[in-house]
């Protein structure tokens, strides 16, 4: 963590930037696939690294807060997606074993988690997981600082989602 005081952005990875799900219906193409001209992956890469739109990068770095890998990649975020995205080094949150107690209560693993690491800071959560459990969770430990943002995994991240995010993340800076 750093000593900013910008609202936080938990950002999770596949779902939000690795879009999946889709019927050939919905993608009769498949999905886009992209090149990054800041990374070219190597041979033990993801392949579907190509899915994420490098254009996210700099949509995320000009949001007023503090970019967060919430991801189950870990510290292979900064190693693979990072340079893909053209973003520096982030934090990455460590995960503690889940509680089987939130667990049967319908929490997401990383509720409690993003929570604690937050440390009473505002901050975004982007996932494709959320429920309206952990939307209740949230509001009753940290009432109107927190905004859960469930992303649809078979689109990732869109215009819509910027827009919500940067109105939120303005309101919540300072």
């Amino acid at each position: 963590m750093t000593g900013s005081q910008l609202p936080l952005l938990f950002l999770d990875v596949d779902g939000p930037l690795i879009p999946f799900g889709a019927t050939r219906q919905q993608l009769p193409n498949g999905y886009p696939t992209y090149r990054s001209r800041h990374y070219r992956p190597r041979g033990d890469a993801s392949p579907l690294i190509t899915r994420i739109n490098p254009a996210h990068g700099p949509r995320l770095m000009a949001l007023p807060c503090e970019l967060v890998w919430a991801t189950t990649w870990m510290h292979d975020a900064n190693d693979c997606l990072a340079p893909w995205l053209g973003l520096p080094e982030l934090p990455v949150v460590d995960w503690a074993e889940p509680s089987p107690k939130d667990e049967q209560n319908g929490l997401h693993w990383k509720t409690v988690d993003l929570f604690r690491w937050a440390a009473g800071r505002p901050y975004a959560w982007l996932d494709d997981e959320i429920t309206d459990a952990d939307h209740a969770w949230v509001e009753a430990h940290q009432p109107g600082h927190a905004l859960l943002h469930r992303v649809d995994p078979r689109h990732g991240l869109t215009d819509e989602d910027f827009t919500v995010l940067d109105h939120w993340l303005r309101q919540h800076q300072g």
